[in-house]
């Protein structure tokens, strides 16, 4: 009895130290409602995500029905050539979110899985989203959109994680349902560098997409890795609201103790 005791204890210190969590930077002991966190992959690729012409986009599923209050990726700067006059690396004036239906592969003909209908969209700006230094690593910069060529391994050593946190009016998601993330960043002034989404060392279902503009008519196209052609995916995760997080926690403790009974 003293076991589950002490047990119930730290389960409530940690749903009371939730909202705390919640509200900024996400680390992989924090909670998610997605298939499983994809983290970033401190050797591998950051695929430009400037402008509406290098949309880039990624696939979850839903491990619990709710809103998606946070969401947090990984970034890196072509070459580390973030703005200088930052304390902290990685400005980034706005930040365009879209969250998709998923259409699956061969439905249509397609080869390959890819985002449908449009769910849900909003513009964050820089007030609204914090970035921290997140690691470093030899780090490859990709620019699909810029020829088959474009791309320099090797680029850069800098990621950096970007978190959107209690979004207002967030879009619900439904367990067991797949949805595409999609994202693209934007400045108001000048830039001195692109910024890359960060690729996954984690992967799930077919490969992530881009907006494909050299075609006559854009449209998502399969990322792959330049040189190993295999699947890319991107590094990010959907994280519970902090009244969520605390309910599953107390809930699995519950049934663990129904259990042991």
């Amino acid at each position: 009895m003293k076991s589950y005791a002490f047990a119930f204890a730290a389960a409530l210190t940690v749903v009371m130290l939730t909202p705390a969590i919640a509200a900024a930077d996400w680390d992989p002991v924090d909670g998610h409602k997605m298939h499983f966190p994809q983290l970033p992959d401190p050797f591998g690729w950051d695929v430009e995500m400037f402008t509406v012409q290098n949309q880039l986009a990624d696939d979850w599923q839903c491990s619990l029905s709710g809103p998606v209050n946070d969401i947090h990726f990984w970034t890196s700067w072509q070459q580390d050539n973030f703005p200088s006059t930052e304390p902290i690396p990685g400005r980034i004036d706005a930040i365009k979110v879209e969250i998709y239906s998923d259409v699956p592969a061969s439905v249509g003909g397609a080869p390959f899985s890819q985002p449908g209908l449009l769910l849900w969209e909003r513009n964050f700006l820089a007030s609204e989203f914090t970035v921290r230094a997140a690691g470093t690593g030899d780090q490859g910069f990709y620019r699909p959109n810029g020829g088959l060529l474009d791309f320099a391994p090797f680029d850069h050593q800098l990621y950096q994680q970007v978190n959107i946190t209690d979004i207002l009016d967030p879009f619900v998601q439904e367990e067991g349902t797949i949805y595409w993330l999609a994202l693209y960043a934007d400045w108001f002034t000048g830039i001195q560098a692109p910024v890359g989404w960060k690729t996954s060392q984690d992967h799930f279902n077919d490969a992530a997409v881009f907006m494909n503009a050299n075609l006559a008519v854009p449209q998502w196209t399969p990322l792959f890795d330049p040189f190993t052609q295999e699947n890319l995916d991107f590094a990010f995760v959907i994280t519970p609201e902090p009244g969520t997080l605390g309910l599953v926690i107390t809930s699995g403790l519950a049934f663990l103790i129904r259990r042991r009974r």
